[in-house]
């Protein structure tokens, strides 16, 4: 008889952890499956590695622009060769963390597909069983469609992660978060980088006005960034690569050592056999999933980046922890993604945003006060020399409740945070603006568009009591 446990796990990254921990902490026996190498994504080949090398290319940039503040540093130099190995401890060491935390339940270590919607095959020689299962395969760098690029030779986010030496030039394909963070990195390190972005500006996702600001931020660095164009294909010759594109009704042809593939990651779904197991899925956006995470076979569940949803690793927990009790209570628990859907891009300045986005609230038809107020306007800001900028918040016009936030600016992770609870808490502008905020610091920047939308709201109601008594007069 195969081994049997109340719920199997496929897939050992953040989301199928949380999931595992949580289902555990519920009383029911879990096994976790994982094809290798242990870790998962975020720590391996994600979020954590590439943080830590956007650390070393800001710290470059700042000693660039030291002088700004008297202070004078000359023959700036850069040890790759160092930075690529701090990156590689630092991983080793978070990935010897997690796996610690994953041997704490059975492992069984290989690729995993269903013979039917109760038993799984890992690897040739093992099977396993199972009265509930949560799919967390996690998702993979996108194919590589541009015609010619596979001959041509290129790297993805993956591979430029692992890079034993830096290309002198470099075309990045796409303006996602992946290629404007990895972009403006290999640039600090001294690379020539041109960005091929197909829309009007840099991450098509958010609001214009982040996205327009960024984008002339990093041209200022010195970073090209060819917007409104399109890949057409690649190419190479004895002495480099080329990428064509068109540009204003016009073919150019751009000369790279290095072409850089960033077009976005896709659910990871091979070899699981899923129709074994009656589970549906989608070419584009992977798994299909309702609200509690379940698939269309009720007892599969799946969460994070292969259900396509939000690939962000606090949503993949926050998924895994709403799966687990649902397979084990047999519950109907929603998710819900208003706060979740916060994100940030770590570029520099910093891009996050938490709730709706103005963009959002337009498309729906939803009514919004905004309060906007530039980093270059705030007192603490201008001490530190970090300028670029603004902070935005939304808020219902009729009771001022908070319905969305937005920062560009340094440290834009970290300041979203306090929307973030404010949010949480349905508070207003109103209730914001009780909170203490100390001075001079970088959160108390918030205050001011707070303050902004109060007068708004306070203007409009005194109008209408000016109304209301001219009417009784």
């Amino acid at each position: 008889m195969p081994p049997s446990y109340d719920l199997v796990i496929v897939g050992a990254g953040s989301g199928g952890f949380a999931a595992a921990r949580t289902a555990r902490d519920l009383g029911a026996s879990v096994a976790m499956v994982d094809r290798g190498p242990l870790g998962g994504l975020c720590i391996l080949r994600g979020c954590m590695p590439s943080k830590t090398l956007i650390a070393s290319g800001d710290l470059a940039q700042a000693i660039r622009e030291a002088g700004e503040l008297g202070v004078l540093v000359d023959n700036l130099s850069i040890d790759f060769l160092h930075i690529m190995r701090r990156k590689r401890e630092l991983i080793s060491g978070f990935a010897d963390y997690r796996i610690e935390g994953i041997r704490q339940f059975p492992i069984y270590e290989g690729a995993a597909r269903f013979l039917d919607e109760h038993t799984l095959q890992v690897g040739e020689q093992t099977k396993l069983t199972a009265r509930r299962f949560v799919l967390a395969t996690g998702s993979v760098v996108a194919p590589a469609v541009v015609p010619g690029l596979i001959e041509t030779g290129y790297i993805d986010s993956d591979g430029a992660l692992e890079l034993a030496a830096l290309p002198e030039s470099l075309v990045v394909l796409g303006g996602g978060y992946i290629g404007t963070e990895l972009g403006q990195f290999f640039s600090r390190m001294g690379v020539k980088v041109t960005m091929v972005v197909r829309s009007s500006h840099l991450l098509s996702g958010q609001d214009h006005d982040i996205g327009h600001a960024l984008t002339e931020y990093l041209r200022a660095e010195g970073i090209e960034v060819l917007t409104e164009t399109t890949i057409l294909r690649t190419g190479k010759s004895a002495r480099c690569k080329h990428v064509y594109v068109a540009r204003g009704g016009a073919e150019e042809q751009l000369e790279t050592q290095e072409i850089l593939f960033c077009l976005g990651r896709v659910p990871d779904t091979t070899g699981l056999d899923l129709e074994r197991a009656g589970v549906r899925t989608h070419p584009v956006t992977g798994i299909e999933v309702d609200q509690t995470m379940r698939t269309s076979n009720p007892h599969i569940f799946a969460i994070g980046d292969c259900t396509g949803h939000f690939m962000l690793v606090h949503v993949a927990i926050y998924e895994g922890e709403i799966a687990a009790r649902n397979a084990v209570c047999n519950a109907a628990e929603p998710a819900d993604y208003h706060l979740q859907k916060t994100h940030t891009v770590f570029s520099d300045p910093q891009v996050a945003v938490a709730g709706d986005t103005e963009r959002a609230l337009q498309e729906t038809g939803v009514s919004y006060v905004k309060g906007v107020y530039d980093f270059a306007e705030h007192g603490k800001a201008m001490c530190l020399n970090k300028t670029k900028g603004f902070v935005k918040i939304l808020a219902a016009p009729d009771t001022g409740r908070i319905l969305g936030a937005a920062v560009l600016g340094a440290d834009g992770s970290d300041l979203i945070h306090e929307m973030i609870v404010a949010m949480h808490y349905k508070a207003t502008v109103f209730d914001f603006l009780k909170v203490p905020h100390l001075h001079p610091t970088m959160a108390e920047i918030w205050t001011y568009p707070a303050e902004e939308i109060a007068q708004k709201l306070n203007a409009v109601v005194v109008e209408e009591r000016r109304a209301e008594f001219g009417a009784a007069g």
